[in-house]
């Protein structure tokens, strides 16, 4: 039997200890809180595909793999692009990177216990400079940093424009004046202009439409009302019959395929959203396809790249345009913009190791004259 659909929603974590590493987060925004400590992407990997500047972590979803030992942990990390003019364009990834981790419940970095349910003692943990095996992180956007400050040696860097950056919002004035012993020169801002807001995102199984424990009565309420509706329509059909023969057949296929393929597509996606309109996620690995938002543009099979493996790569999850009302990113003129994400990821989940796999993203937009 598939999977049902889970619903994604974005809410106020009540504390940064929540959106750790070590307490296997969902979250939006921030800095990623990395799963496994080796092979992250580098810089290069992590730039936008249009104008070639550093990606924005946008959201990451622990989705571990029931019955495969080697995803006891897993994680699938998203990141997105900051210029807006680099979202005119639908399609295959473009502005956006995907990344999936997994390791098995014993490894070296966290115990096989699960997390404590409590925070922490003392005060939140600061974004971390590194990993646990060394590896250094960019104090802007939390990324793998192999460039560092040429004065002090100490403040690490994705590339050139993070560095550039950080040098402005103050490190030039903290840079080489840290004292013997003393850190707090080193502190790393929990946010700046660069990173989307923070939020956990909170899952929970989508309600059917119609309840189980329906009576027949009602079930027969629902039939009757249906019947009425359908000799409506039939009336009203029959009177514009007339107006239709004066069309011709081009035209009436025509007005047909926009109805099927437009309006039909998005009437279901906006009837299926209203039940829970605060959705910023639908995952279903497995199961049913993505909500479309429109019935142009959507992947054909020979679209959607197999892994490096060999394996074909099956719908995970969609990131919802709900998402976009939490990111803050709307202005006057061009804005990070769409109306669904889509993302796919290797059916055979391959990959036991320690490297981040890229996996496959397709942005669709809205079709003209349909809004939400």
């Amino acid at each position: 039997m598939a999977p049902g659909v889970e619903l994604g929603f974005a809410a106020d974590p009540g504390g940064a200890w929540r959106l750790r590493s070590a307490y296997f987060p969902s979250k939006v925004g921030g800095r990623p809180a990395w799963l496994g400590e080796a092979g992250l992407p580098g810089p290069a990997a992590l730039r936008c595909g249009r104008c070639q500047q550093p990606c924005a972590f946008l959201l990451q979803l622990y989705a571990p793999l029931p019955g495969r030992p080697d995803a006891f942990h897993r994680t699938l990390f998203v990141f997105a692009c900051r210029s807006p003019a680099c979202y005119r364009l639908a399609g295959p990834c473009g502005p956006f990177r995907v990344f999936r981790n997994q390791l098995p419940r014993r490894n070296d970095t966290y115990p096989e216990e699960p997390p404590p349910e409590e925070p922490p003692p003392g005060p939140a943990p600061a974004p971390p400079r590194q990993l646990g095996s060394g590896a250094a992180l960019c104090r802007v956007c939390g990324c793998l940093g192999p460039r560092c400050c040429g004065r002090c040696r100490r403040a690490a860097y994705c590339g050139p424009e993070h560095q550039a950056l950080d040098w402005r919002r103050g490190h030039r004035r903290s840079c080489g004046q840290r004292a013997a012993g003393d850190d707090s020169a080193d502190a790393i801002p929990e946010h700046n202009e660069f990173l989307f807001p923070e939020y956990e995102i909170l899952i929970e199984p989508e309600e059917p439409e119609f309840p189980a424990d329906s009576t027949d009565d009602e079930q027969g309420a629902v039939d009757t009302s249906k019947d009425t509706k359908e000799q409506e329509k039939l009336g009203a059909a029959g009177i514009a019959d007339d107006a239709l023969q004066s069309l011709d057949e081009e035209t009436l296929e025509a007005m047909a395929k926009h109805e099927t393929e437009e309006e039909k597509v998005f009437r279901m996606f906006k009837k299926q959203v209203a039940a829970e309109p605060e959705q910023i996620i639908r995952y279903c690995r497995g199961g049913e396809g993505p909500l479309w938002v429109s019935g142009e543009n959507k992947p054909e099979e020979k679209d959607i790249p197999n892994c490096v493996c060999g394996a074909k790569r099956i719908f995970e999850f969609q990131i919802m345009p709900q998402l976009l009302n939490h990111l803050h990113v709307d202005s006057l003129g061009e804005s990070i913009d769409w109306g669904t994400l889509v993302v796919y990821t290797c059916a055979d989940n391959c990959g036991g190791g320690n490297e981040y796999l890229e996996e496959f993203i397709w942005k669709q937009d809205y079709s003209m004259g349909c809004t939400l």
